[in-house]
Formats: structure tokens, sequence, C-alpha cells
């Protein structure tokens, strides 16, 4: 479970919010690590979110977009790249404060727009919110579809033998779809066949 920061953000209003004025999207630095952990953790505590470790974050920091207001972090997310055509938009979070203020679609799309700077093509997501998603322009995909890197997250998640995640991804090239079963060669599983999660039965969230 790796993006999901609770149902605050399928409710997101799509309207501007002028409570956001003041947020300032920029890179994460080292000494956001702290507010990152309480942030993604207090997430992974209602099991909503993949717990991640301080040397974990050390180690992806480079991926992570930070939202703060007056100094304080606000909201989260990371670009995670797995080919040279390929991205996971994950560990996306708002604080409680902010749930249904659209930050989180602010952080998403500035994720995006990194996305087509770096020249990727397509970006995937797994969620329990794909409704937040699509209003992104994300459209629901087969996990099965996936280069099974994707899954490398998976073994320690709470949830690896009943996963109820929805796979969505965003075309940013026309076409990209054939990038999808695409594994790099240095990937290829040498021997056997691969142990994936076993795909659950879709979690309904209720709307607050």
């Amino acid at each position: 479970m790796r993006n999901h920061p609770g149902h605050s953000l399928e409710t997101e209003s799509d309207l501007p919010n002028p409570s956001l004025v003041s947020v300032e999207i920029r890179s994460a630095q080292l000494a956001d690590v702290p507010a990152l952990l309480r942030l993604i953790n207090g997430y992974a505590s209602q099991s909503l979110m993949l717990p991640r470790t301080e040397l974990e974050l050390c180690e992806s920091l480079r991926d992570f977009l930070v939202a703060t207001e007056s100094g304080e972090l606000v909201g989260c997310g990371a670009l995670h790249f797995y080919t040279q055509h390929m991205a996971e938009l994950r560990s996306l979070a708002v604080s409680p404060t902010k749930t249904r203020s659209g930050l989180g679609q602010m952080v998403a799309r500035e994720l995006l727009d990194a996305a087509r700077r770096y020249g990727v093509d397509l970006v995937f997501v797994f969620t329990y919110v794909p409704g937040f998603f699509e209003k992104l322009g994300f459209q629901p995909v087969d996990r099965g579809a996936l280069p099974l890197k994707t899954w490398k997250d998976c073994l320690r998640c709470p949830m690896f033998h009943a996963c109820d995640e929805i796979a969505l991804a965003y075309m940013v090239s026309p076409g990209a779809e054939i990038y999808m079963g695409a594994l790099p060669p240095e990937e290829a599983p040498a021997e056997g066949t691969p142990v994936l999660p076993i795909l659950g039965a879709p979690r309904i969230l209720e709307k607050g």
C-alpha cells in the first residue's frame, strides 16, 4: 500500500481554494525528513500507506516534492523512476489540516509536470481512491500489465496476500501503453515463476 493518504483525497474540491495561496511546493530537503516521517507514518499507522524509515526517505529524497505553508510541511508526493519510460507517483499525502482543500491535486499536478520535464512517457499509481486520480487524467489499467519491478515494495506490505489497490496510469506521451509490459533485461527473473501479490477485492471507502 503505497499512495493512499486516506479518503480525504477522494473528497477534495475541484474549485480553487483561497487557503492554498500561501502554499509553496518545492523539492524536498534533508531537513524535511522528520516531518515527512510524521506525515507518511501517521497514515501508515492507519494501514493507509506503506510505512517509511528514515533511511528509505533519505535514499529516495530526490523523488519527493513537499508542500509547505509558513514553514510547516503540509503535504508531499514522490515520482519514482522505474525505466527511462515509466515512473510511479507515490507517497502522496496531505496534512489532516488540509484535507478537502485541493492540495493533493496541486501536488500531483506538479509531479506530473516533473514527469513531462524528465521525458517520462507513462506515470502509474496504486491507490484506493481511483476517482481522485481519474480527475487528473489517469485511466484504470490491469495491474498485471505493469512490469514486475513495480511490485518490489509489496513484499513488506501488510496487504501482500490480499492486495486490494487499484492500478491507474497517466499517458504522458501518446501510445505510451506499449511500455507497460516492458521489463528491463537486467530485472528479468533468472529462473522459476516470480511470486506476485494475491489480488483481493477492491476496498470500498466511505466518503466523509
